[in-house]
Order: structure tokens, then C-alpha cells, then sequence
């Protein structure tokens, strides 16, 4: 069974589902249609996550011979194993890297836990300030397995997780997509993912808006989705399949969510975080050998 050529490893809210759409596209590349598989990352749980190797195998099934095949996962960069995981799996394969300025990237996060019930502070410094308790298991949400996610300074910190795949994978394995560029330049970088992926670079991809703010329209009619009383279960089990009703669930959740920019982060606690990040910046300027002082500086205006 084919696997994986090349993997999106991360981070979230960096990019990784734009691009992932535009490689979905490409003639000479094979992707799932789930992203999000997290095959590898056993120090991370979500009941969500594919842990099954035949189950994950299959999901590269449709692939041609002649493709290139990946998947992505964004919670691959975050993990402490995930990198080796997978050069152990696929010594040969390519790693695909996405950056954002760190205050943005984790202001946007948060914003997408509350859209996706996984966060239930809504003020933002308020749950930077709950990281320690969360950290010890207090006042986490309910019926949130992967916890992690909430710690956002972590997440934030990149250094560290960047060389987990730098000490593991040759420098021709691993390409890392800063935010900025992909922003400004979507073009120039998908011709230049393609040529890192050996597929035709002329291919001309659609670029599109993916991933902007979402909001509930109503909790009431989310947590219903979420968890749908018995009865409904118990009645629309045996006049559906599995696919229909995943189908309907999809369609109702988009019914109920708005898009609308979100309010732009207080300059003071900004420029809290941009002190807290310094460091690691500098850091992984040092790492990538790229000046990425302007994340310290004020930022064009993100729709993500």
C-alpha cells in the first residue's frame, strides 16, 4: 500500500488548509480528503485521531502510481514525537512547514476553539491566564481530550519544534512556508511547494480565502449538533448511512456559522506577548536563517 511522500506538519491557523486545498488540485499530487488524520503524534490523543495503520493506509488508496501522496496534520509540529514517528515510517519523505507571527497565530487559535466549543473563555487574556491551572487539569471545558491545544504560549514557541525535524530529516526534506510570504505571494508559493514536491510547478492553482473567522450563530443549536438527544440518534440510524449523516451534519453546522473579522487584539496585551516571544523569535530566526523581526512589528491586517 502506498505512503505518504511528503507531510504538512503545521502550525494550525498558519496556512496549512489553503495550501492543503491547492495541492488537492494538483493533477500529479494525491491527498485524503480528511485532513486533520494524526496517524503519528502517540504522545497526543484526540478520539478523533486515526491510530489504526490499516485504516490509515487506506485512506492513500486512490492514489496513482505516478502521484506524490501526503496528508496533513497540524498537531504533527507541536508533538514531541511526531518527527521522529514519521522519519522512522517514511525515512525518504518531505516535511512541509508553516509559520506565522506567533501572537497572531495564537489569537487566531483561540478564536477557532471558541467556534469549535474546545475553549470556553472567551476573553483572551483571561485564558492565557488559565494556562497554568489547565496545565494541572483546572478549569479545563468539558469532554476536551487533547488539552494541549489550549496551551497557547506553547504552541507559539517554534524553535523547539522546528528542530525536532531539523535534527531528524536532511535540510532537502524540509521546506518551511513563513505566513507572510504565502499572504503576500500566494503564487510564488505554490510554484515553489510544487518544485520542493517534484510535480509540475507551472500548475496554475486557485487561490482562495480558506479558514476566515468563523462564529456561532446559535450555541444552543451547536451543542444539539454536538450531542443530539437519544431519541434522534436511536430514530435516524436506521433510515441513514454513516455518510448521509456526516453529510447533514456538515451542512447544518455550516447553517449555523457566520463569518465576521474578529476584533483586533488590545495594542497593550500585544505587545505583552511580542516581549514574551522575543526570545524564541530570535531564536528561530537563528534556525531558519531568516530576519523575522517584523513579527515584533505591527502586521498588515489578517482575515484568519
Amino acid at each position: 500500500m502506498r505512503r505518504p511522500d511528503f507531510f504538512l506538519v503545521g502550525a494550525p491557523k498558519c496556512g496549512t488548509t489553503a495550501l492543503y486545498r491547492c495541492l488537492q488540485e494538483h493533477p500529479e499530487i494525491f491527498v485524503p480528503d480528511r485532513k486533520e488524520i494524526h496517524y503519528f503524534g502517540t504522545d497526543l490523543y484526540s478520539p478523533t485521531y486515526v491510530r489504526d495503520r490499516e485504516i490509515y493506509l487506506s485512506l492513500f488508496s486512490g492514489a496513482r502510481q505516478e502521484q506524490q501522496v501526503g496528508e496533513a496534520s497540524v498537531w504533527y509540529l507541536f508533538s514531541k514525537r511526531s518527527a521522529m514517528e514519521i522519519k522512522n515510517f517514511a525515512p525518504s519523505a518531505k516535511i512541509i512547514i508553516m509559520l506565522r507571527n506567533p501572537v497572531d497565530m495564537i489569537y487566531s487559535l483561540h478564536s477557532q476553539h471558541l467556534y469549535d466549543a474546545t475553549e470556553d473563555i472567551e476573553d483572551f487574556r483571561e485564558a492565557l491566564g488559565a494556562e497554568k491551572d489547565r496545565k494541572r487539569g483546572r478549569r479545563l471545558p468539558p469532554n476536551v481530550y487533547a488539552t494541549e491545544r489550549l496551551f497557547y504560549r506553547d504552541i507559539g514557541k517554534y524553535t523547539e519544534q522546528v528542530q525536532r525535524y531539523v535534527d531528524v530529516f536532511s535540510p532537502e526534506q524540509i521546506k518551511v512556508i513563513i505566513y507572510d510570504d504565502f499572504r503576500d505571494r500566494p503564487l510564488q508559493t505554490y510554484t515553489e511547494t510544487f518544485e520542493f514536491l517534484d510535480v509540475d510547478s507551472s500548475f496554475g492553482a486557485a487561490v482562495r480565502l480558506v479558514n476566515s473567522n468563523k462564529r456561532v450563530r446559535s450555541k444552543k443549536v451547536r451543542s444539539l449538533l454536538d450531542n443530539p438527544p437519544h431519541f434522534i440518534r436511536r430514530f435516524s440510524r436506521p433510515l441513514t448511512t454513516t455518510s448521509v449523516r456526516h453529510k447533514l451534519f456538515v451542512a447544518a453546522r455550516r447553517l449555523n456559522t457566520s463569518f465576521a473579522p474578529r476584533l483586533s487584539l488590545p495594542l497593550e496585551l500585544k505587545q505583552e506577548l511580542q516581549a514574551e516571544f522575543a526570545s524564541d523569535i530570535d531564536s528561530l530566526s537563528t534556525l531558519l536563517n531568516r530576519d523575522l523581526s517584523r513579527w515584533m512589528q505591527s502586521e498588515k491586517k489578517d482575515l484568519s
